[in-house]
This record gives structure tokens, C-alpha cells and sequence, in this order.
């Protein structure tokens, strides 16, 4: 992979303090080249395409960074599946409990109004709504 193909993901991960080097570049390539919605594993599958030799455990070390650098949202739909999306201003999903896909609510169709009473002493970090849908069956 040639880097100066790809100035501005270099540009991004120096504007948020991560050093670049050729697995983030190679991850955030798949990650940012268009908005996704995409588990570590389907990462992992994508970067292999690009750099054959990449460590799982960079993947995953690199996807933590990524969402600690407040590049990416991680979203966790059950205890067994955590997506990682790429668009991280405020924002709703659906996820389908069938197939496993993740997709955006269009902006304006869901409101969050207000916010509960929090315990002593936390303070809001964030607010997912994940609205879970199953296909009819035929």
C-alpha cells in the first residue's frame, strides 16, 4: 500500500495524536475511506486484503485506540457483538437480530427527549438507541 495515496487518513490520525504507522494506516483505510458499521472480525477480514500479514491482536489494539481517540463509536447490540462505526457525531441504529446488520436511523426520524435523573455523582458520557428489528417470516 502506498501512503502518499492516502494523505488525508495520515492527516487524521497525526490530527488526533496517534502515530502512523503501516497497520493504522492499512486499518484506517477500511475504516474511513467511507462511513461503516463493521465488527473487528469483518475489519480483520478487510485489512487482510491489504496487508496479509497483520496480527489480530493489532486489529483490535488498534480498533480500542481508534475509539479511545474518539475517531470511532463502538456499539455494543447484544454481549456477543460489538460494531465499530466510523460516524461519530450523535446518532441512532437499527440493528436486525436475524442477519446481523447494522444501519443508520435517517436523521429527524428518532428523538431522544430529555435524559433521566443520573445516580450521585455521574454524569452523562452518551445516549445509543439501538432499535431492534427481525425480517417477517415468509
Amino acid at each position: 500500500m502506498d501512503t502518499q495515496v492516502f494523505p488525508d487518513m495520515i492527516e487524521r490520525l497525526r490530527e488526533a495524536g496517534i502515530p502512523v504507522t503501516f497497520p493504522r494506516l492499512a486499518i484506517a483505510r477500511v475504516l474511513f475511506t467511507h462511513p461503516v458499521h463493521v465488527s473487528a472480525e469483518q475489519v480483520l477480514e478487510r485489512v487482510r486484503e491489504i496487508a496479509p500479514d497483520i496480527a489480530r491482536g493489532t486489529v483490535y489494539n488498534t480498533l480500542n485506540l481508534f475509539v479511545e481517540k474518539g475517531m470511532l463509536r463502538e456499539l455494543i447490540v447484544d454481549p456477543t457483538r460489538v460494531y465499530y462505526d466510523s460516524t461519530t457525531t450523535p446518532h441512532h441504529h437499527y440493528y436486525d437480530v436475524t442477519t446481523g446488520e447494522l444501519w443508520d436511523v435517517p436523521v429527524g426520524q428518532l428523538r431522544v427527549v430529555g435524559t433521566p435523573d443520573l445516580p450521585a455523582g455521574a454524569v452523562l458520557e452518551d445516549i445509543d438507541v439501538i432499535v431492534r428489528v427481525r425480517r417477517r417470516a415468509a
